[in-house]
């Protein structure tokens, strides 16, 4: 499996690795791709979800977190840079293997750093009965993409609110039950996240793929398709 790399090391929009994902899916035909990528704070909401109800605009507004749809299934999600982003793309048209084998992926790694980790039939992944990393499949003709968080750390205050519909103040309480479901890495391994980053790549990837100039120029034009419904715009302008 291939790890795709970018020569500008920045960081950017929660939309342009979306479109990158699904760029790659199009464009590289020939071998598995991976590639992890980190975000300001932002949150993302699945293709067949009412914004409005998984959504607290308010609370991004004034906090300063983007909203975005992404063309995969499953749940809200709220992501900044204290976790890290997992993209998968292979050519496959069998979404149960598909999972399969990304999910062992995540397990394997886990495992070896001595982590006993379990996954769900939701495709969760799991430590301790607490919930570490979710994912979210997406399908073009002859290519399947996952994609997935790893919660190394967060802030919580923000995972809560942004996410949570309705103008109640944060309480304790929230936390507290936000806490009792998930679980964060960083309690479980001494080592940082970038060093997790590396222990990933060096673990699942073979060799790189750099994007060239011209492809990362089809990813913004990709990008574009993300960007396009009015309340995306009106959230983040």
């Amino acid at each position: 499996m291939k790890y795709v790399v970018l020569e500008d090391k920045s960081i950017r929009c929660l939309s342009f690795y979306l479109a990158m994902e699904e760029y790659v899916a199009r464009h590289l035909k020939a071998d598995d791709y991976f590639f992890m990528w980190q975000v300001e704070p932002s949150v993302i909401f699945g293709r067949n979800q009412v914004a409005e109800n998984e959504v607290n605009f308010g609370y991004c507004r004034e906090h300063g977190i983007k909203v975005y749809r992404r063309k995969s299934g499953g749940g809200c999600v709220y992501a900044d840079q204290d976790n890290v982003m997992m993209s998968f793309v292979t050519p496959s048209e069998d979404v149960a293997l598909t999972f399969n084998r990304f999910i062992g992926m995540l397990l394997l790694v886990l495992r070896k750093l001595g982590i006993e980790a379990t996954s769900t039939t939701h495709n969760d992944v799991m430590i301790g009965g607490r919930k570490v990393s979710g994912t979210a499949f997406y399908h073009l003709p002859g290519r399947s993409i996952v994609h997935a968080t790893m919660l190394y750390d967060t802030n919580m205050a923000h995972m809560l609110n942004a996410i949570t519909p309705g103008p109640e103040k944060l309480e304790a309480k929230g936390i507290k039950s936000v806490r009792q479901r998930i679980t964060l890495l960083k309690d479980y391994t001494s080592l940082t996240l970038d060093e997790f980053k590396a222990f990933v790549r060096a673990t699942l990837c073979e060799g790189e793929r750099m994007l060239t100039e011209e492809e990362v120029e089809g990813v913004k034009q990709l990008e574009k398709d993300y960007l396009r419904e009015d309340f995306v715009k009106l959230i983040n302008k």
